[in-house]
């Protein structure tokens, strides 16, 4: 009996020591723009096809509560990349914060915020080149105007697609992208994308790969493949605002599709961590949020929640649904995590790795934060703060000082303020969220005379 115990000892010992010896995964970092919370099929729509992201979901776990760094773009970019938030990096605004962004009877004066990504942050791709990666970026980027800023000079060792570029002047070949050369006229970028992904998969297989597929579908404008459009012409009504987009939609969903069967077909997907994302809430000029209030650039639900898909084979269990809030910085801490890559001592992250979540044990930090001092594009949103603690969501609005209270397991579209009936919560929601700010060098607006 001792004998046969210690036997299992041993072999449960060399077992472990095994699984910590492993080559690290690949991983595969997918982000979409603009795709809103209720843009998918598994999301609970079923006025749009996703076929491909659907079976992702019933191999891996699909977050309920995930959210973006920020309701814009480029910072959420940002931070993912970096895993710092938005506010620490002082990247807050979609590109540059220029004047036709700010409404003419403003109460308050933006602050001014970075749009390049500075080469004192340490991202990613460093990191895991670091260690070994190879690094490939295929899409949109939108860090950086100047080439100095963009991809490979923040440690991809390819880039195809990525500039400056908030969105692609047209999404058919010749496409106008600096970093994307003109192949086959009329092809679509997405597919194009996809193609380029798959090929540098094909040739990367001696060493594990970091691939960031970051799609600009479904940004604006409006176009997709001819052959998508035609069966959601009519069909307008909730959940399907404009035809196109939801081709665009299925377009993005094509393409990821393509990219996973690479990996079935390279027999990498066992050793691969798949994540997909967006970059924030849906644009309420393509899409339908709801049952989440308002969409991208503002701190409300709709703006800030997206879809967040982790499948990573032997940690991540097939078909789970996970509620707790996580946001992007989370997937900075779990890629890195993945690829046993430690920080400096002087290092920190605003994110937490979500192994351990994946395994049934609790997170940590006790609230999300949220900083958006800025005019969006639209103009229809007020400059705030946000913070997520527990259940409660409290928003602080810079232009008259307000705050906004909302319960989301009970009123998930923020229809009732509870800042006047719940005083103690939202001060101390306040007081918390202002600590945050302050701690990370918030850049604030000013009062406007």
């Amino acid at each position: 009996m001792r004998y046969s115990l210690l036997i299992s000892i041993l072999a449960l010992l060399l077992f472990t020591a095994n699984l910590s010896a492993a080559d690290p995964p690949n991983i595969v970092l997918i982000m979409t723009d603009d795709m809103g919370w209720n843009d998918l099929h598994c999301q609970g729509n079923a006025r749009l096809r996703s076929p491909q992201i659907d079976r992702l979901a019933t191999q891996g776990v699909r977050f309920t509560s995930a959210y973006a760094a920020a309701p814009v773009c480029s910072p959420t970019r940002g931070a993912l990349i970096t895993g710092l938030a938005p506010a620490r990096l002082q990247i807050t605004q979609h590109g540059a914060d220029v004047p036709q962004f700010w409404p003419q009877d403003r109460k308050v004066q933006p602050p001014t915020t970075e749009h390049e990504l500075a080469h004192a942050t340490t991202t990613l791709a460093e990191r895991l080149s670091k260690a070994g990666y190879a690094t490939g970026f295929f899409g949109k980027w939108h860090l950086g105007d100047d080439p100095k800023y963009w991809p490979t000079e923040h440690g991809f060792d390819v880039n195809l697609g990525g500039c400056g570029y908030g969105g692609p002047p047209t999404y058919f070949d010749p496409y106008r992208i600096p970093t994307l050369p003109s192949r086959k006229p009329g092809e679509y970028l997405t597919d194009r994308l996809a193609d380029e992904a798959i090929a540098w998969l094909e040739r990367k297989q001696d060493q594990p790969v970091f691939l960031c597929l970051w799609t600009y579908n479904p940004h604006y404008p409006f176009e997709a493949p001819a052959d998508l459009i035609p069966p959601y012409e009519g069909q307008e009504g909730p959940g399907l605002k404009n035809p196109i987009y939801a081709a665009q939609i299925e377009a993005t969903d094509r393409a990821v599709g393509r990219v996973l069967q690479a990996l079935d077909r390279l027999e990498m997907t066992d050793d691969t961590l798949v994540i997909f994302t967006s970059d924030n809430g849906g644009w309420l000029g393509a899409t339908d949020n709801r049952p989440l209030r308002e969409g991208k650039g503002f701190l409300y639900e709709g703006g800030l929640r997206v879809p967040l898909i982790i499948r990573w084979p032997g940690v991540a269990t097939p078909g789970e649904e996970n509620a707790t809030p996580v946001i992007s910085m989370d997937l900075t801490a779990t890629i890195l995590a993945a690829a046993g890559v430690k920080l400096g001592p002087a290092e920190s992250l605003d994110g937490e790795t979500l192994r351990p979540l994946l395994r049934g044990k609790p997170l940590a930090r006790d609230a999300l934060y949220f900083h958006y001092p800025h005019f969006a594009f639209h103009h229809s949103n007020r400059p705030g703060s946000a913070i997520r603690r527990g259940d409660y969501k409290l928003i602080l609005n810079y232009d008259d000082d307000s705050i906004e209270l909302y319960h989301l397991a009970k009123d998930e579209s923020e229809k009732k303020n509870l800042a006047a009936v719940q005083p103690e919560v939202a001060q101390q929601l306040k007081s918390q969220l202002q600590a945050w700010l302050t701690e990370t060098k918030a850049g604030l607006p000013t009062k406007r005379e």
